[in-house]
């Protein structure tokens, strides 16, 4: 039974249209995905579920830029905390964020714990995304700069870390697909380098590497394979040692894990 609007006019909703299926292995679809449309009713509806449970509730009818609350402020803001550092972000519906909240403070928790940062690490975090593991950093290390390829995580990264009042840091937009050595912020040096890239990994930007020639590499992701590869070339090619590695299950009852592995040289 569907919690918002029950049984009954769950079952009597009508689709828009088809927009997915998956075919079994006998042909039959085992499930479908569809787009539904939302009458005022059915609006009236959501706004007291929100309200009955304190949430916020959005609509979208196509892309990210569709996104509306169903009430309340056009550019609602989300937030999310690790509070073992006491850092709060603040982010947009369509944000890209960790999809689990409690295995993502574990995960950031255990990153602070691996690297030991103090007053006098200058940290590069690579793929830093609005600085989920940047901020953190800078509560210990003495300078972070967080480089992401995306302007507005960019943006929302500088006004977290003005939000929670770290001076230290400084961000930057790279694509780190391309080579970066002519920028600024690459030229400098680091003793500890941090890379949470997508599923295509990181080995574009690894070798820049053997520049800032850091004591200690984390690398966190989502593609075991990519991970693999990358290991690689930071063992075979660049002199370092794996000495730590672990899985998280970041994302329940799926094929998909979050991997950690820690290099020294």
């Amino acid at each position: 039974m569907c919690s918002v609007c029950g049984g009954r006019r769950a079952a009597g909703a009508s689709p828009i249209r088809c927009v997915g299926e998956r075919i079994t292995a006998t042909g039959v679809p085992e499930f479908r995905e569809v787009a539904w449309r939302a009458y005022d009713e059915d609006k009236e509806i959501m706004r007291a579920f929100g309200h009955q449970h304190n949430i916020s509730i959005c609509l979208q009818s196509k892309g990210p830029d569709t996104i509306v609350p169903i009430e309340g402020e056009p550019e609602l803001m989300l937030t999310y905390s690790l509070p073992e550092q006491g850092i709060t972000f603040r982010f947009k519906p369509a944000t890209f964020t960790q999809v689990n909240y409690e295995i993502n403070r574990q995960m950031v928790s255990r990153v602070m714990q691996e690297m030991d940062f103090n007053e006098q690490d200058r940290v590069l975090d690579l793929f830093c995304g609005l600085g989920n593991f940047t901020l953190p950093i800078a509560t210990k290390a003495g300078h972070v700069l967080g480089i992401e390829g995306d302007q507005p995580l960019v943006n929302h990264a500088k006004d977290n870390a003005q939000f929670n009042k770290l001076t230290n840091v400084e961000f930057f937009v790279a694509d780190l697909s391309k080579d970066v050595s002519d920028q600024i912020w690459a030229r400098q040096k680091y003793n500890k380098v941090m890379l949470d890239p997508s599923r295509a990994g990181a080995s574009e930007v690894l070798h820049n590497l053997k520049k800032w020639d850091p004591e200690l590499v984390m690398y966190i992701s989502c593609n075991p394979s990519t991970l693999a590869r990358d290991a690689g070339i930071l063992v075979n090619e660049l002199g370092y040692t794996l000495v730590k590695a672990g899985v998280m299950d970041m994302f329940p009852q799926t094929g998909h894990v979050e991997s950690i592995a820690l290099f020294k040289k």
